[in-house]
């Protein structure tokens, strides 16, 4: 053996030795940069800062992908959808699972090194427009930082999963949440949060990683004009507001998910969300375009003043955020190289953006949109369709609040040059509340969102969507028969991996979109996968499980992709021999009645409709019809249905997340509620007796 051999021994050993106690102490901001190229670690959210989700790694590839078979798995104590995307380093997977819980899993083994809890009031998840999910952690100098339902910033120690630090980032007394992963730059943690639909005022915010002590804030939309605005930038944005009321609703603009970061510019790109309440006529009387709603914001990192914005949507009145995920590359555009900024936010346009002057490149529909004829590129704003803003007509459009493309992530290969995204094709249905509008404590859109009905299974669809973001053209798509599929993960290995709703893992030709390997993974998958390599070996790795926003729809289309939740982190290698325990069978518990007609007045239904609406729909799926994961209120047992009252307003559920609504509702109205779900199980129950309809024979 020589003396070199040697000494590559000895320091491997050394590391071996070291490691356990400096786990994840060499994540910094050159770590991070420097990962673009070595793609042996995930580090950030997006692997990198330019958020663009490939990996360099090539040991598997297009040629090879059908030897892909299970390494390890790992059941997770897990009910709720599973969102986040895990983060590597040193050996070791972290990931959170819902109710803002982490977990540190050995990437060798698969065993669970720690778990941390913040233990989350359960009835908190009245707050979280969409199940009590969390998108993910982030790491920094040995630390992982995870933002929770309640509005809490926790720094953990890496190795042992031990509290460092906490900040409470939010106001506890205003609903508030925090599902968003945050960002670490420059030694300062990223984080904003959610709330809109629930009459929030928006705002992000830079605490500093060691200390946890605030370094700035921005708030997205101006506040009370009678007193100083927070930041300069406040008072430009309030002259695009009308009226004086505005801010009572709170304004929305929450910031819950997209941040990307350019270390050679230095700027902090953030996506802001939709208006609060959704209706632009009723937070801002006579228009508008209310800045900083539904825009994308390029900050200096270090004092969090504003550098340049575009509105993606101005006015928002549809819930059209821009808090999807925002990609960093460099482009060749009209002969020229540029470094551009990409996204695909709810409106359905495909966005390319000068990232240095915010200049507008491009913008083309990805899928179907009927609210906007195109976007002006002299302007920079939307053509918007005649009668779209549906003050005098209710509308049905696209996108609808589901977004053409919501929160699942996207990711750009720049060897094929093309962005995978997971597309969804589902109407929006919009009606003026007007005069009718009540502020609630609950969803306030004032765009007839408690009335929603329904949505017929054949009118939604899915499909892996490959874009060229020059020719601003499909390149090729997968179709998909379901909504709300998986996020994805492009790799130099020619390959596009991503989860469906129907609960497969799949592979694909990133040139191509050819299917090449697919695994039953037992349940839906809504995360965007990862990959890293480990003593010479790559592997995939997914969180998978069920849930999220799905099961509002409602319906037959949230009951078709028929997947429930069976939380799992699932890892894959080439040749991987592991396999997964058969699901148990499914217990039906029979409900021994037969529905009858609802004695109470047509009146009183309708109103339970709407109070339905407004409070129930958010978990319990539109028109009383659950996806699955909660409970569907129309089968509920008679003890249950009898113990109506002391559910809702006495909260005796409260420990299993179903909160007390004493401070809402009255028993009257309650009462209400209880007789419009029996009318919506009598619906179904004379639905089942019609004879099914046969195809004539030819």
């Amino acid at each position: 053996m020589n003396t070199q051999s040697a000494s590559r021994i000895l320091a491997g050993l050394a590391f071996a030795l070291l490691a356990p106690l400096a786990v994840a102490a060499h994540v910094d901001q050159a770590a991070i940069i420097a990962s673009k190229q070595d793609g042996s670690e995930w580090l950030s959210h997006g692997r990198t800062y330019d958020e663009q989700r490939f990996s360099p790694l090539d040991q598997i590839t297009a040629k090879n992908a059908d030897k892909l078979g299970l390494a390890w798995s790992v059941d997770l104590d897990n009910h709720r959808g599973l969102e986040a995307t895990p983060l590597f380093a040193d050996g070791v997977l972290y990931a959170s699972l819902s109710w803002s819980r982490a977990i540190a899993v050995d990437a060798r083994t698969g065993k669970t090194l720690w778990t941390f809890d913040p233990q989350i009031a359960r009835d908190k998840a009245r707050d979280a427009c969409c199940d009590a999910v969390n998108r993910g952690v982030a790491l920094w100098n040995g630390k992982v930082f995870i933002g929770t339902l309640d509005g809490r910033l926790i720094a953990l120690d890496a190795k042992t999963g031990q509290q460092v630090w906490s900040q409470q980032t939010t106001d506890n007394s205003k609903p508030y949440t925090i599902t968003g992963a945050p960002r670490v730059v420059k030694g300062k943690v990223i984080i904003g949060n959610g709330g809109a639909e629930y009459g929030v005022r928006g705002y992000f915010s830079a605490y500093d990683a060691e200390s946890g002590e605030i370094a700035w804030r921005f708030y997205t939309v101006p506040g009370d004009p009678n007193k100083p605005y927070e930041h300069p930038e406040l008072a430009e944005a309030a002259k695009t507001w009308k009226g004086n009321e505005y801010w009572k609703l709170g304004g929305g603009g929450t910031v819950w998910d997209g941040m990307a970061y350019d270390p050679e510019l230095d700027l902090l790109y953030v996506g802001t969300g939709n208006g609060s309440p959704w209706n632009r006529e009723l937070r801002s009387p006579g228009g508008g375009d209310n800045l900083y709603l539904s825009s994308i914001l390029a900050l200096n990192p270090d004092t969090g003043r504003l550098a340049w914005h575009y509105q993606v949507t101005p006015g928002d009145s549809w819930d059209f955020t821009a808090t999807q995920q925002i990609t960093l590359a460099t482009l060749e555009i009209a002969g020229k190289m540029r470094k551009v900024l990409m996204q695909a936010p709810k409106n359905g346009f495909f966005y390319v953006i000068d990232r240095q002057t915010g200049e507008l490149l491009s913008a083309e529909k990805f899928g179907k949109v009927t609210w906007a004829e195109k976007i002006d590129l002299a302007t920079g704003k939307p053509v918007e369709a005649p009668g779209v803003r549906y003050q005098k007509e209710p509308i049905v459009m696209w996108p609808s609040p589901f977004g053409a493309h919501g929160w699942h992530s996207m990711s750009f290969n720049p060897q094929t040059g093309l962005v995978y995204i997971p597309y969804q094709e589902i109407p929006g249905v919009y009606r003026n509340e007007g005069k009718d509008f009540i502020k609630r404590k609950g969803f306030n859109t004032g765009a007839g969102f408690s009335d929603a009905t329904e949505i017929p299974r054949e009118a939604v669809s899915g499909a892996l969507l490959a874009w060229d973001p020059v020719k601003q053209k499909e390149a090729w798509r997968v179709p998909y028969a379901h909504y709300w599929n998986g996020g994805t993960l492009s790799t130099a290995g020619n390959l596009v991996f991503q989860g469906t709703a129907d609960g497969n893992f799949i592979a694909y030709s990133a040139d191509k979109g050819k299917k090449l390997w697919s695994f039953g993974a037992q349940t839906g998958i809504v995360a965007a996968p990862m990959t890293y390599s480990l003593e010479g070996e790559q592997y995939i790795a997914v969180m998978a499980g069920w849930g999220g926003v799905a099961p509002l729809i409602g319906g037959d289309a949230a009951l078709a992709p028929g997947a429930g939740n069976v939380s799992r982190l699932l890892v894959f290698k080439l040749d991987g021999k592991a396999s997964l325990p058969p699901l148990p069978e499914k217990t039906v518990v029979a409900v021994n009645r037969t529905p009858k007609p609802v004695d109470a007045p047509a009146a009183d239904i309708a109103a339970g409709q709407q109070l339905y609406g407004a409070y129930c729909s958010v978990c319990h799926g539109v028109g009383a019809i659950s996806g699955g994961l909660i409970p569907d209120l129309r089968k509920s047992d008679e003890s249950h249905r009898n113990l109506f009252q002391q559910i809702v307003l006495d909260g005796v559920l409260r420990p299993l997340g179903m909160p007390s609504f004493k401070d809402s509702l009255e028993p009257a109205d309650v009462e209400k509620i209880k007789h419009y779900v029996m009318s919506q199980e009598y619906a179904q129950y004379l639905k089942a007796q019609q004879p099914v309809a046969t195809k004539a024979t030819p």
